[in-house]
């Protein structure tokens, strides 16, 4: 079994492969989890945590850090400041651990390192945070309330300054606040192939918690299970790991029996699978995405559902697939986005985003959407969506589209719960807000072809 010392040490070079290559979190945690398979699963849910727990408070770690260290955190050694981050973080967010014990592991993992000369620096920042962390000062929040949600929840003053301008402040904390929220997963029960309840009991059967999820019937949050291999209902296909959000898009879309949909940005199948779903095993779903590893997600969960009525195609969206025009009734475009509504699932995307990025995302989306208009059958539906709360990403792209395409917006009222009926699902889009909503941020559209 690891020391504490080794499995903090674990944890830093994922920070440290996070924060200064620049790896995505979820693959480099899941790469370096491989490699240590060996340890108990309590050990590697304790690396996971931490490496998680960090990031998802590292700009309120950050600051506090600045109240207690003499060096500012940018001046500091990327192995120091990475140290004192996960330190800091025990100390403020981990009850299980003790403060002495986080103190004296920080001293240990520096000297590891070869930081002999910085061992007393380290000690004294982290005994200082552990002494006052009661004391801690945040901005104040009626003076500078931007400036104190981005500091507290940890997200860049820029993207709070953009969602208090386009939500107001109060929406935006409740946003900010689902964010570092934990939310059981979220699964879609298969109905063509085999009944709900059954479902539902062999989950319960096996000892996993399953409750009702908002919105939809057949949706559920599964939780108290130790991983869905395990569990024999995913094994058989009987359900897909999904958000509600992500299912109203089929729900929006309303395909029957004997329709041919195109899904243009389908990985890892969801959609399309709920689309294939809802069709009862008639007509045919063509999932593409654009490389053989996307594909090859797809084909697995197909393989996994046994769902016939689908294929799975490598195909760039960005390029017109001239034997497919007007071919399609349905065509789904759930485009390359930002992100920015799935940061509670996805840490690192508030560091990674831009304004610059999420112009050159909208550029990319008109792209697909000019492709997929020529898809849809006269008379056809487009349905729109991304996972992300920017107007450039979402409505404003809507407008641009009607305005130039031969396409209008229509109702979603008669496919959505009645709990979501707005003014603009009447008008044909809606907007999701995590927090506001029991889902992610998310957004679609649906547009009929003239």
């Amino acid at each position: 079994m690891a020391n504490g010392t080794e499995l903090r040490g674990i944890a830093l070079e994922i920070l440290l492969e996070i924060t200064q290559e620049k790896e995505y979190s979820h693959l480099a945690i899941r790469n370096a989890l491989n490699k240590v398979q060996y340890l108990p699963k309590q050990d590697r849910a304790f690396i996971n945590r931490l490496v998680e727990g960090t990031l998802e408070y590292m700009l309120r770690i950050d600051y506090v850090l600045n109240q207690f260290s003499s060096v500012r955190v940018n001046k500091m050694k990327p192995v120091i400041r990475n140290i004192l981050r996960s330190g800091v973080y025990q100390l403020m967010f981990m009850d299980s651990v003790p403060d002495p014990a986080a103190c004296n592991e920080a001293v240990k993992l520096a000297q590891k390192k070869g930081f002999y000369s910085l061992k007393g620096f380290v000690n004294g920042v982290m005994r200082n945070v552990a002494r006052k962390k009661e004391e801690i000062i945040y901005p104040d929040k009626n003076r500078d309330p931007e400036e104190y949600l981005s500091v507290y929840y940890s997200v860049p003053q820029w993207l709070v300054k953009r969602w208090v301008q386009t939500y107001g402040t109060e929406t935006t904390e409740c946003m900010l606040k689902d964010f570092l929220t934990d939310h059981p997963l979220t699964i879609r029960c298969q109905l063509y192939r085999v009944e709900q309840e059954l479902t539902v009991n062999s989950l319960k059967g096996q000892g996993a918690t399953v409750e009702q999820a908002p919105y939809l019937p057949y949706a559920f949050y599964l939780s108290d299970y130790s991983h869905l291999e395990g569990l024999k209902s995913f094994v058989m296909g009987r359900f897909v790991v999904q958000d509600v959000s992500s299912m109203l898009v089929t729900e929006a879309a309303d395909p029957k029996p004997g329709d041919y949909v195109i899904d243009l940005c389908a990985a890892p199948g969801g959609k399309s699978l709920h689309m294939a779903d809802k069709m009862q095993g008639q007509g045919m779903v063509d999932a593409r995405d654009l490389t053989d590893y996307k594909v090859g997600l797809i084909e697995e969960n197909i393989e996994r559902t046994q769902t016939l009525n689908i294929r799975a195609h490598r195909k760039d969206a960005t390029l017109l697939d001239k034997q497919s025009v007007e071919k399609a009734d349905i065509v789904l475009a759930d485009v390359p986005c930002s992100g920015l509504g799935v940061i509670g699932k996805k840490t690192d995307i508030k560091y990674r985003t831009d304004e610059d990025k999420i112009q050159e995302l909208a550029v990319l989306q008109k792209q697909i959407l000019h492709n997929a208009a020529s898809y849809v059958k006269p008379g056809g539906i487009l349905i729109y969506s991304t996972c992300t709360i920017t107007s450039e990403e979402n409505q404003s792209n809507v407008a641009w589209f009607t305005e130039n395409y031969p396409f209008v917006l229509e109702s979603l009222d008669p496919y959505l719960c009645e709990e979501l009926h707005s003014e603009t699902t009447a008008q044909g889009w809606l907007q999701l807000l995590p927090g506001v909503h029991k889902t992610d941020g998310f957004f679609l559209a649906r547009m009929r072809k003239k």
